[in-house]
C-alpha cells in the first residue's frame, strides 16, 4: 500500500474541524535528516497529521525534512535527551557510538526480507525502549529502510571491483565491513553525501535504492548493485520531559499516530523497491539485481568482526536478541 494513499484518507472529523481555529496546546518541531519523499518522510507525515487529528487539534507538530532544522541524525539522540529537540526521526546506526544497541538493525546480512526485518524490530523493541528510557526519551515507532546496496559508477559484484573504492557508509557496521573487504570506506552523515559526490570526495555510497532515488544519485553515479546488506531502521523518539507534560489523552493520541505511521512505513516496503528501481532505470541507472553468491559470501566473512565487536559491547542482552530472532524465523 502506498503511503500517499494513506495520507489521502486522513482528514479531521467534523467535530474536530469545528475546533480547528483553536490554538494547539502543544507545538513541536520534528527533525528528520532525510527527504520528505523518503519512506521515513512519508510515514512521518502520517504521524504528524494523525497526531493532530487524534488529539482534537491539541498537538501540532511541524516537520523539518532534509536536515533543515540544523541537526544531523548523529546529533538527534543527545539533542532529544537534552530537550534541545522535542522529537526526532533518526537513522539509528548513526548514534550507535553513543548506544551500541542501535547498531543491531545494520548488522550485515542479518535479515533477508521485510518480514525478517520486522521480526528483528519486534524482538528487539523492549531493549530499544530500555535504552531510550535510560536517556530521558520515549520510543514511539520505527520505520525501515529498504535493502542496502552500493551506488557507484560501475557494478560492484566482486572484491576486485570494490577494492579501493571511496565509498560512504552510514555507520560503523558498513564502514568496517567494506574496509575489511578492501574498500576505502568512510562513515558520513547523509547531508554530506551529495556534496562529497559532487566534489569527487567519494565515488560510491552504501545505502538503499530508496536513499539514492530520493537524492537523485543518477546525477553523479550510474549503477546500483543490490547487495541486500541490511535493512536498517529509523526511529522516532520524544523527550521524556515533554512527554510527561502531556495529558493522558494526548499521549494516547501520539501512540495512535505512532501506530499509523509504523503501519504506513512497513506496509509501503513491499512496493517501494520496485518503484525505486523503475525511477532509477528511467533516469539511466543500471540496476544490478543479481549479485554473485560468492561475492556476498566474501562480504559476509568481512562482516564477521562487526558481530564480534558489537557483542563485546552489548553482551548477553545482544546475544539473547540474536538467539530469539533466529529461533522465531
Amino acid at each position: 500500500m502506498k503511503i500517499t494513499s494513506l495520507l489521502s484518507t486522513i482528514g479531521l472529523a467534523a467535530t474536530l474541524m469545528a475546533s480547528s481555529a483553536i490554538a494547539a496546546d502543544v507545538k513541536w518541531d520534528m527533525a528528520n535528516e532525510y527527504q520528505e519523499t523518503s519512506i521515513h518522510g512519508q510515514a512521518q507525515k502520517v504521524f504528524t497529521e494523525t497526531a493532530m487529528e487524534a488529539s482534537g487539534g491539541s498537538i501540532e507538530i511541524t516537520n523539518h525534512f532534509g536536515g533543515s532544522i540544523g541537526y544531523k541524525s548523529k546529533e538527534h539522540f543527545d539533542a532529544v535527551a537534552d530537550g534541545a529537540l522535542p522529537i526526532a526521526n533518526t537513522s539509528m546506526g548513526q548514534v550507535a557510538g553513543i548506544e551500541p544497541m542501535f547498531l543491531l538493525s545494520s548488522l550485515p546480512f542479518l535479515v533477508g526480507s521485510a518480514d525478517d526485518a520486522q521480526l528483528l524490530w519486534e524482538t528487539a523493541r523492549p531493549a530499544y525502549e530500555e535504552v531510550f528510557a535510560r536517556n530521558n526519551q520515549i520510543l514511539l515507532y520505527a520505520s525501515p529502510w529498504p535493502p542496502a546496496g552500493v551506488w557507484a559508477k560501475k557494478p560492484i559484484t566482486s572484491k576486485a571491483e570494490l577494492a579501493g573504492l571511496k565509498v560512504r557508509a552510514w555507520d560503523a557496521s558498513g564502514t568496517s565491513t567494506l574496509i575489511n573487504a578492501g574498500a576505502a570506506a568512510i562513515q558520513m552523515s547523509w547531508a554530506d553525501v551529495v556534496p562529497q559526490l559532487a566534489s569527487g570526495g567519494i565515488v560510491g555510497v552504501l545505502t538503499s535504492a530508496e536513499g539514492g532515488t530520493n537524492a537523485k544519485f543518477w546525477e553523479h553515479l550510474s549503477h546500483f548493485s543490490a547487495l541486500n546488506y541490511s535493512m536498517s531502521l529509523n526511529m522516532t523518539h520524544v523527550n521524556k520531559d515533554e512527554w510527561d507534560t502531556l495529558s493522558d489523552d494526548q499521549r494516547a493520541a501520539l501512540q495512535t499516530a505512532a501506530k499509523a505511521a509504523s503501519d504506513a512505513a512497513w506496509g509501503a516496503l513491499a512496493s517501494r523497491v520496485s518503484e525505486n528501481y523503475a525511477d532509477m532505470e528511467a533516469n539511466g541507472i543500471t540496476v544490478v539485481k543479481e549479485v554473485p553468491a560468492g561475492f556476498l559470501a566474501e562480504l559476509s566473512v568481512a562482516g564477521e568482526q562487526v558481530y564480534a565487536d558489537w557483542l563485546a559491547k552489548v553482551g548477553d542482552a545482544g546475544q539473547k536478541i540474536l538467539d530469539d530472532y533466529r529461533a522465531a524465523r
